[in-house]
């Protein structure tokens, strides 16, 4: 018996192999479609909230970047799903491939960037005591008139 004749019940009736999501969707976000937000440089959807932290999905489009920014009240781990990071964290620049991780510590200066020809997927676990949006400081942007505060 191959794994297709291997069906597990699902809500009381077997699934298919090919109604099953595959590995691939389930990184694509498919699954967190109706959280996710589109900007300029890309999309995030939030995948999941707590008291202290947030966990969120970023996809960098090739050849762009998020504002050079800095947080008060979070710090940030970054771990690359798919693609090329190009980061800057204080006066440091790396760069970090698939399975690869760093730290942001609060009110250091930093910003993400995609330099390769693929999306850069990556999940951003925040951590601290506020985690709102408003505690983004944005020294440079690309996309001004977008990330401008609203009058």
């Amino acid at each position: 018996m191959d794994m297709t004749e291997k069906q597990e019940p699902l809500n009381g009736k077997k699934a298919s192999v090919a109604n099953r999501m595959s590995s691939s969707e389930a990184f694509s976000g498919a699954d967190t479609a109706a959280s996710q937000k589109l900007r300029p440089w890309g999309a995030a959807s939030v995948l999941e909230e707590g008291r202290r932290y947030k966990i969120k999905r970023v996809e960098v489009k090739p050849g762009h970047r998020l504002s050079l920014q800095t947080h008060q009240h979070r710090n940030e781990h970054w771990i690359v799903v798919s693609g090329t990071a190009k980061v800057i964290c204080g006066s440091e620049e790396s760069f970090l491939a698939t399975n690869q991780s760093t730290y942001i510590p609060a009110c250091i200066t930093h910003r993400l960037e995609n330099p390769g020809t693929i999306p850069l997927v990556l999940i951003e676990v925040q951590s601290g005591e506020y985690l709102g949006e408003d505690d983004i400081m944005r020294l440079q942007s690309d996309y001004d008139e977008y990330d401008s505060p609203k009058k």
